[in-house]
């Protein structure tokens, strides 16, 4: 598939972002499963507890996945950047000169 090399850019950013949002969750204790067992009246307890929505494999695989994208996608774009080269005038890569400096 041919895209252009915007379209590339954005689909970089958008599964570097994917990334981030993963591997802040896999990094994180969300997956400690915790109860809390409250005696309500004699003979009736009110339990709670906290699971997690998704398992760690469906985070991992999610991550894994969403990684493997972004280094394609980052491969294909620095692959453009080496073997396309750009027309611009000499002053755009021209040093900067202080006007109030005396050059010797």
């Amino acid at each position: 598939m041919d895209i252009k090399l915007a379209e590339a850019l954005l689909r970089r950013k958008e599964l570097q972002e994917k990334v981030d949002r993963l591997r802040k969750l896999k990094e994180t204790d969300w997956t400690e499963f915790k109860a809390n067992r409250v005696n309500v009246t004699e003979g009736l307890d009110e339990i709670k507890a906290m699971v997690p929505r998704v398992s760690i494999q469906q985070v991992d695989h999610a991550f894994d996945w969403h990684a493997r994208q972004l280094r394609l996608i980052d491969a294909a774009i620095q692959q453009a950047n080496w073997n396309t080269e750009l027309s611009v005038g000499d002053e755009v890569m021209a040093d900067y000169r202080d006007p109030y400096v005396k050059e010797e």
